[in-house]
């Protein structure tokens, strides 16, 4: 048995498709097929159930990529500690989902300052591939609404983000102190990526409902709040953000949301068999902001 197969069953089994699996692992889907064929045959099982049509994990496979998961995050931290304990700089891969949301940044910077020589790397992407990435040794740390993490990735809530409105400078709704979230009813509302943020796209769109609507969709997508900022002063659309969001935002004005108020629930995500210093730094530094700023009600930090 080879790591390498272990690496492209995990792959197949997350992206059910092998041609998606192939591209991710970067190696074509003929011999990524063969060699998962090839750890079947010497376990001796069926691992996957598949056809032109489909993938799916048998009940063997669900029990071995359990497994598999853990044997390659153990792996990776025991290459961890061989490049420290030679004197290499340890490393923290950490997952963003828009630069533009200031939590993280303010959490890396206590983290930094308890592991001076810690070599941070930042990658923006999607609440969803950041799953699969720390299932996958990829990420190390990762931040987003924690409602749809998979069995294996841990979590921390650390900050509860009232919700505003991004509306364009000049719109009825600037003079306003809040925004009553019925009066969304006949705005076109821009949502997020599907793909990069359906967590955030679900949160907004059951906002709305519980305020008795359901919202008029933006026919648009954009990858950025930057982006999304530019649709709202063009006055095509407004914008539901939380207020981590960088308010330097041309042309727009935000305002929060009332009747009711929304607060969009952040939480430092992780590899549940991630025992390593530099993750605990990370949630140990959440936690403590969020006691110090007041991020999270006394309710919801006693029981976190």
């Amino acid at each position: 048995m080879e790591l390498r197969q272990l690496r492209y069953f995990v792959a197949v089994s997350e992206e059910l498709n092998f041609g998606r699996a192939a591209a991710r692992e970067h190696i074509v889907q003929s011999a990524l097929s063969q060699q998962v064929q090839r750890l079947e045959r010497e376990l001796g099982v069926r691992l996957l159930d598949r056809t032109t049509h489909y993938v799916a994990l048998t009940p063997a496979g669900a029990a071995f990529l359990v497994e598999a998961r853990q044997i390659l995050a153990h792996v990776e931290r025991a290459a961890q500690v061989a490049r420290t304990s030679q004197g290499i700089l340890p490393t923290l891969r950490v997952g963003i989902i828009d630069a533009s949301y200031d939590s993280m940044p303010q959490i890396l910077h206590e983290a930094q300052a308890l592991y001076p020589d810690l070599v941070i790397h930042q990658v923006e992407v999607g609440v969803p591939e950041q799953y699969q990435q720390l299932l996958d040794g990829r990420l190390d740390v990762g931040i987003g609404r924690a409602a749809l993490a998979p069995q294996g990735v841990a979590s921390h809530m650390f900050r509860r983000d009232r919700l505003g409105v991004l509306v364009p400078r000049g719109h009825r709704f600037a003079d306003l102190d809040a925004v009553p979230a019925e009066a969304l009813v006949r705005e076109p509302l821009l949502l997020a990526e599907e793909m990069k943020a359906p967590e955030f796209n679900q949160f907004t769109v059951e906002m709305c409902r519980a305020a008795g609507f359901t919202p008029t969709v933006y026919q648009g997508t954009v990858d950025s709040i930057r982006a999304a900022s530019t649709l709202v002063a063009q006055g095509r659309c407004l914008y539901c953000v939380p207020s981590s969001c960088i308010s330097a935002l041309p042309g727009t004005i935000w305002r929060p949301l009332s009747e009711p108020a929304s607060f969009y629930p952040w939480s430092i995500l992780w590899r549940a068999t991630d025992d390593s210093d530099q993750v605990r730094a990370v949630v140990t530094c959440a936690r403590n902001m969020s006691e110090r700023l007041g991020w999270l009600p006394a309710a919801d930090r006693t029981t976190n």
